[in-house]
């Protein structure tokens, strides 16, 4: 070998990435694994390379004894000394070697095979390197095919796999497409490092926060709590470690900026932003925004929060389908009892007030009325006056008038009650 050796090395540094020095020793190994083919099985040999003129020095190591057996693996003190001036019994001794003619077209064959598989190896490896230390943390990538249960991203040399389960429901995906993803872990295969993606992973949300919102960023604001339905609704609490610093208004941003691109990231999911407290009656009242709370009775042994809210909020603070309870009870890890104020008349335990109400991107837009939240433990019939009833209604007989009082809304409340578990 020669510089041209050397310099083809290089080349591959270059375009691989991949180390001179990692390279230089794949090829000695691979010549010294070639050199054993046609030498004895059992002989040590060493291969080392110039570095600068691609020399290669082929040495058989040879133990020191007294009386030698086999002259191809020991030698005398007297001969040693010839190699190494203090050498002494029990030394080990490289003595250089002169490679046989035969070691030519078959053994550099085998040679290049070796290289070739080690290249691959080591490639393999500093791509695992440089996506192992991104674990944790976001990546971006573009679709480059669409299986039935994944999606595969090209992130440059290698591929990340966005499993099903670790998508949006309500995201579609096309090929070209960029997409952001939190790398939940990379392994090694004999195919190449494997990375694996999440865009539903509460740390997703997190990290997007972390690059939307400088405060975040820097910690002077912390999200000390998430809980997430993925492409529905997610909640998120935080605080700030900075007196006089609103850790709601910071990460909402002016008006809702910073919030909304995340929920553009998102594809529309809608996020609650709301204040974290050490407190657990607090926190569990802010975390059932936008509901109203009148009351948080905390019950530390059994780890259950009995919220008291009006009934006109009732349905707002159990949400659609329980969902606003369930987000909730994720949140704070407690086990949440939500009642009606009338179903729950006052007692003496202390009531817990919000801190900070919730705050949202659509804090823009008109708040919903509670009514439009369907009742999920509420039920009223009202009887509406005569006068009022369509003409297509059958007419009624006439009732005395002592059995008819005055029309009037009459209402039929069931015992609100629902306790969501987290």
């Amino acid at each position: 070998m020669s510089r041209d050796f050397i310099g083809a090395l290089l080349q591959l540094n270059a375009e691989k990435g991949v180390p001179k020095e990692t390279l230089i020793e794949t090829v000695e190994q691979a010549i010294q694994s070639a050199y054993r083919r046609i030498a004895a099985g059992n002989e040590n040999i060493n291969v080392r390379i110039d570095a600068e003129t691609g020399k290669i020095r082929i040495f058989r190591e040879k133990q020191v004894v007294e009386e030698v057996e086999d002259r191809t693996l020991q030698m005398t003190p007297e001969e040693a000394r010839a190699f190494r001036a203090d050498a002494v019994p029990g030394d080990f001794v490289e003595v250089e070697q002169v490679a046989p003619e035969h070691f030519g077209r078959i053994a550099a064959q085998t040679a290049k095979q070796v290289v070739l598989q080690r290249l691959r190896e080591a490639e393999r490896e500093v791509v695992f390197g440089q996506y192992a230390d991104r674990e944790n943390d976001l990546i971006t990538g573009t679709v480059s095919r669409v299986e039935p249960r994944a999606i595969i991203l090209d992130v440059g040399k290698a591929e990340a796999i966005l499993a099903t389960t670790e998508q949006s429901a309500t995201e579609h995906y096309r090929i070209g497409q960029h997409v952001k993803a939190f790398v939940l872990e990379v392994r090694r295969t004999t195919k190449g490092p494997q990375i694996y993606v999440s865009r539903s992973h509460k740390n997703f949300l997190r990290r997007l926060f972390e690059m939307e919102v400088p405060e975040i960023h820097s910690g002077l604001v912390e999200i000390k709590a998430i809980a997430r339905e993925a492409g529905s609704r997610s909640k998120v609490g935080v605080t700030s470690r900075q007196a006089g610093l609103d850790p709601v208004g910071a990460t909402v941003g002016q008006r809702g900026a910073r919030v909304q691109a995340v929920v553009a990231e998102l594809g529309g999911e809608k996020i609650d932003v709301l204040a974290w407290s050490e407190d657990p009656a607090v926190f569990v009242a802010n975390a059932l925004s936008p509901a109203q709370v009148v009351r948080v009775e905390i019950d530390e042994t059994n780890r259950i929060a009995t919220v008291i809210v009006p009934e006109r909020m009732l349905s707002l603070a159990i949400g659609r389908e329980g969902q606003n309870a369930r987000l909730a009870a994720k949140l704070t890890g407690w086990r949440i009892d939500i009642r009606s104020e009338q179903a729950h008349p006052a007692t003496a335990a202390r009531p817990a007030t919000l801190e900070a109400p919730a705050r949202t991107a659509e804090d823009t837009a008109p708040a919903p009325e509670a009514a439009a939240e369907p009742a999920a433990a509420v039920e009223a019939v009202a009887s509406e006056p005569a006068a009022a009833e369509p003409a297509a209604v059958e007419p009624v007989p006439a009732e005395p008038a002592a059995a008819d009082p005055a029309p009037a809304k009459r209402s039929r409340v069931r015992k609100a009650r629902q306790e969501v578990t987290p």
